[in-house]
């Protein structure tokens, strides 16, 4: 479990097909201090396994059902990408809950520069909009943020200049797509409802 709370931006330096997916080698350095073979670690918000390491490197496996659903499978060499270990069990939790397991690919469709802050509107399958309420969590690549605005197809996030520096975030373009999780406690109130008027549907039948 991880809290969208990105640690560092990792360097992609070898992308080498494997079948159907691909093995990425990283370069990072804060979250190699505990990294080990068999760590979980959220790249992009996806949580993925790591197989091997270096003194500065660690290296993942995507498979075929990854790449599917989340946009690792277009990252080039040399791109950044959101790092996260993690959640420790005795860590404040300061985003919200992630587990690292991307429902779905958003397409980034206005940026604007304001003041002191960005406003990024990003678009998204009309399926997953029974998931999202304003001023609900959602997790970008990984990042726990905030909806401000909630439309028909899409919704907008507020970034501060501290995540837009420490972030992938300032590396997006319009165009762009982005993996997207939805709240988790959303996911489990939106089934116990749907459950319950199954239930009772059933009952008055």
């Amino acid at each position: 479990m991880f809290t969208g709370l990105v640690e560092e931006k990792g360097k992609l330096i070898k992308k080498i097909p494997t079948g159907e997916g691909f093995q990425f080698e990283i370069e990072a350095y804060k979250v190699m201090e505990d990294l080990t073979i068999g760590s979980s670690i959220a790249v992009n918000g996806c949580c993925l396994t790591v197989v091997k390491k270096t003194e500065n490197t660690f290296s993942v496996d995507t498979i075929e059902e990854t790449l599917n659903k989340t946009n690792l499978g277009i990252l080039k060499e040399g791109n950044l990408v959101n790092l996260e270990r993690p959640l420790k069990a005795d860590s404040r939790l300061g985003g919200h809950f992630v587990l690292g397991h991307i429902d779905t690919v958003g397409r980034i469709e206005e940026i604007q520069e304001l003041s002191n802050s960005h406003w990024m509107t990003i678009s998204y399958p009309e399926s997953f909009r029974h998931l999202l309420i304003h001023v609900g969590s959602i997790a970008i690549d990984g990042v726990s943020m905030t909806v401000a605005k909630l439309q028909e197809n899409n919704f907008s996030v507020g970034i501060i200049p501290h995540t837009w520096r420490e972030t992938i975030f300032s590396e997006k373009k319009i165009g762009d797509t982005v993996n997207l999780e939805f709240d988790v406690l959303g996911k489990y109130v939106e089934r116990i409802m749907s459950n319950k008027i199954q239930n009772e549907s059933q009952q008055d039948q």
